[in-house]
């Protein structure tokens, strides 16, 4: 009885905060949106940034569609990396919220997501595999403290609603 009641309340946990996010998301305006993906791309991939890692992305563009959230936009890249309104993207990364929190906490696969058809790739499938490996090379310890520990526990809290607690260790 209590394994049932537990598996409905994740069930409704995974099903309202999608909706919750999009909704709250669409309040925020377009800008502040942009501005707040740019100061934390930067910061996430400032090792990489410093290391001349990202120089593959000079004159192109990525784009990130958030299905489950509706956030869309792309990252472009020239001394610093930008996000900006989706507009013609060389290549288009699209997932929902927790496909891509599990592979941010390296606990899934990409491609294993993308057999599986929860992770898209279109456009300049090259350019979208430089970009999956050199996101698969960060690694999470090397994350500001904040955005590793925040990464990690929601990473364990969906594996916990999604396949129970037992393997979300």
């Amino acid at each position: 009885m209590a394994q049932i009641l537990q598996q409905r309340l994740s069930g409704f946990i995974l099903d309202i905060a999608p909706q919750f996010s999009r909704r709250s998301l669409a309040l925020v305006p377009n800008k502040l949106k942009m501005s707040l993906i740019t100061q934390m791309l930067n910061l996430v991939l400032s090792e990489q940034l410093r290391a001349g890692e990202l120089v593959f992305l000079k004159d192109k563009s990525v784009g990130i569609c958030v299905d489950d959230i509706d956030l869309q936009f792309q990252v472009a890249f020239d001394s610093k990396l930008q996000a900006l309104p989706m507009t013609n993207p060389n290549v288009i990364f699209s997932a929902n919220v927790p496909e891509l929190l599990l592979v941010a906490a390296a606990k899934e696969d990409p491609d294993t997501l993308f057999f599986q058809r929860k992770l898209r790739i279109e456009g300049d499938t090259e350019l979208g595999l430089e970009v999956k490996n050199m996101l698969l090379s960060i690694e999470l310890d090397t994350l500001p403290r904040p955005i590793k520990l925040t990464v990690d526990k929601l990473a364990c809290m969906l594996q916990a609603l999604t396949l129970g607690p037992e393997t979300a260790k």
